[in-house]
């Protein structure tokens, strides 16, 4: 992402990139960014957008061969095509002599490192993976938001919201701003504030199913359990999120028990801090043994699903009701 601010600072372009990775609000944040960079005066006549898996890529080379109309550079943008997790057989090569007029813009949702494409954008362009942010630069984001609209918030309350939200930056952005309304004429952002308007992920549901599973409350967990259906989340989801969830709480008992503390548990593990300082407290009421029996009694019930012994709703009710019981 540096390279990127310093090719938009320096108005020293790359004839192509790739924009991808998880953390599509940045993609979509440096699409804009760049574009009006490429082209500062909205030249429409020397911009193209082409979006979709129809996307033909000798259409596509046509108009990158046409010269620009009374300007210096035209710019193509293309937007989730499947160049790069399909075959495309000119593209690649073309990529090796493009025009000093030409910048091309790919903006991809799913992408294969080993393809053509990607391997040629590397080579005669620019990669830029935009992943999932640290739990440290969303804190700050959020806070460079709230402090413009001079609102303040503790550290506690800051980690309740990101859970809430989870890490998606565009989800992040659209709670923030029900939170500002909502708040409109105080100073301070309380968790009853947070509790009162954001919406809680379902990944997040899935993480007060499991606390009430680990505290041994079996009605929260299936009104819980009750809920997510409600909201038609698929059951076998469900079973997934609720294996993972044991899963990482296994690996974070190992890792601690390696003698990692908990910002070195969080690298190694993916996670945030905030929650593998929960998950370490889960870890604390479950012997190793348990939690790989309830990983494998997850995949067994999936397999019994499959093979049509029991239904999918059902099966997952009992495995709450077992992994709840006293």
């Amino acid at each position: 992402m540096k390279s990127l601010q310093e090719d938009i600072k320096n108005q020293d372009f790359k004839k192509v990139y790739l924009l991808c990775g998880e953390e599509d609000y940045l993609k979509q944040q440096y699409k804009r960014k760049l574009k009006q960079a490429l082209l500062p005066d909205e030249d429409t006549m020397n911009f193209a957008y082409f979006e979709g898996k129809k996307t033909e890529p000798g259409e596509v080379i046509s108009l990158a061969d046409t010269l620009p109309f009374f300007a210096e550079r035209r710019v193509l943008l293309l937007e989730n095509t499947g160049f790069f997790k399909g075959q495309c057989q000119e593209l690649p090569e073309y990529l090796a002599g493009l025009p000093d007029y030409l910048c091309m813009i790919f903006v991809e949702q799913e992408i294969d490192k080993r393809s053509r494409m990607y391997k040629a954008v590397k080579k005669y362009g620019r990669v830029v993976e935009f992943g999932t942010q640290d739990t440290n630069t969303l804190m700050r984001w959020v806070l460079g938001m709230m402090k413009k609209e001079g609102k303040q918030i503790t550290q506690r309350d800051m980690e309740l919201f990101l859970q809430k939200t989870g890490t998606d930056m565009g989800n992040i952005e659209r709670e923030l701003e029900k939170l500002l309304c909502y708040t409109m004429g105080r100073n301070v952002i309380t968790a009853a504030d947070i509790a009162a308007v954001c919406t809680t992920q379902i990944t997040n549901h899935i993480f007060d199913m499991l606390r009430a599973v680990t505290d041994k409350n079996q009605k929260k967990a299936l009104d819980l359990y009750y809920d997510l259906l409600a909201l038609k989340e698929p059951p076998m989801r469900i079973l997934f999120l609720l294996a993972r969830q044991f899963h990482l709480i296994l690996q974070v008992k190992e890792l601690a028990k390696e003698g990692y503390d908990q910002s070195q548990i969080a690298k190694k593990a993916g996670l945030q801090p905030f929650v593998v300082r929960n998950y370490l407290a889960y870890a604390r009421k479950y012997r190793e043994e348990e939690l790989r029996n309830a990983v494998e009694e997850c995949v067994n019930t999936e397999t019994k699903v499959k093979t049509g012994y029991m239904t999918d709703s059902m099966s997952v009710e009992l495995l709450l009701v077992k992994f709840s019981s006293k």
